[in-house]
């Protein structure tokens, strides 16, 4: 799935013979079999059953969980994901910043569209029961609920550029990845262009728009804060974990994010009928509307 999960194990010394170390072939194979098993505090847990109890906490006894996940602070990851999964992130220690993007699968020409995310519902500030609308105009996913409320939808993320300037890099593979360099190898791994990549929304790091119209950043709600993101449709969902483009500290400083998925398809008709918490406004309904035809359309036979 992905390729830039950090495991935190030190690379272990050869012990002074060839097939103990990993100076032979032999000896490396010895190695790389001997870590079957073992977890580290950040990796991707495959089966997804087997994820520590932090990350399944509180979800339903009958949940099919599908993907779990504790993303490390300056990497990526990605997956397709079926329409009617719920996605919860959680901000494990305080200090995550988690930039979203989402293309529809197998037709990435449809990708969220984050203006039209702030100006059709009438909100530029991201809370539960916020809709992520597409550039046609139909629902990907909603915002179904939220402990943070420090999130942003109007600066996108940190540039190659940008990073090379206060962190002296910037590149995918640097000591202080971009949150751009990092989305575009996540869709990348989907066939989808640099060109294809759209901006992208950031949860766990907010910012508010003052009287003045400057873009003033809050940071973050503490330790422990979750959003959870419902699919209307099947959808690829590339996360970056970086460092937010306004965060004020000179270090290139985060923590981990762990990742939850399971398979929820019953919240699709409860949201339509307003029993998720919320009630969806007009336009939430009519972009809900135009995703459900667009299904009917696409699986009637």
């Amino acid at each position: 799935m992905t390729d830039m999960t950090q495991t935190l194990e030190a690379a272990q010394p050869a012990t002074g013979t060839d097939t103990a170390g990993t100076a032979t072939t032999a000896g490396a194979r010895a190695h790389a079999r001997a870590q079957h098993g073992r977890t580290t505090a950040t990796m991707i847990h495959l089966s997804a059953d087997s994820a520590p109890e932090r990350l399944t906490a509180g979800l339903p006894a009958a949940a099919s969980v599908t993907w779990a996940e504790s993303l490390a602070f300056g990497r990526y990851t990605h997956l397709e994901l079926a329409r009617g999964t719920r996605i919860r992130l959680t901000d494990t220690d305080g200090d995550a910043c988690v930039h979203a993007v989402l293309f529809r699968a197998g037709a990435s020409y449809e990708r969220i569209n984050v203006a039209d995310t702030v100006k059709v519902p009438w909100q530029a500030y991201l809370g539960a029961g916020h809709p992520l609308l597409s550039d046609a105009g139909r629902l990907m996913a909603t915002l179904v609920a939220d402990s943070s409320g420090r999130h942003d939808a109007l600066t996108g993320t940190t540039s190659l550029a940008g990073n090379q300037a206060k962190y002296g890099a910037g590149s995918a593979h640097s000591p202080s990845p971009a949150g751009r360099e990092l989305i575009t190898l996540g869709a990348l791994k989907h066939g989808i262009s640099q060109r294809q990549v759209p901006p992208s929304l950031s949860f766990f790091k907010g910012v508010a728009v003052d009287t003045d119209g400057g873009i003033r950043f809050t940071g973050s709600a503490g330790a422990g804060a979750a959003v959870e993101l419902l699919l209307h449709m099947d959808a690829v969902l590339v996360l970056a974990n970086t460092a937010h483009p306004l965060d004020p500290r000179p270090d290139f400083s985060g923590s981990a994010v762990d990742i939850v998925a399971w398979q929820a398809p019953e919240d699709l008709e409860a949201l339509a009928a307003g029993g998720l918490g919320f009630t969806p406004g007009p336009e939430h309904l009519l972009a809900l509307q135009n995703t459900e035809h667009d299904f009917t359309a696409r699986t009637s036979a």
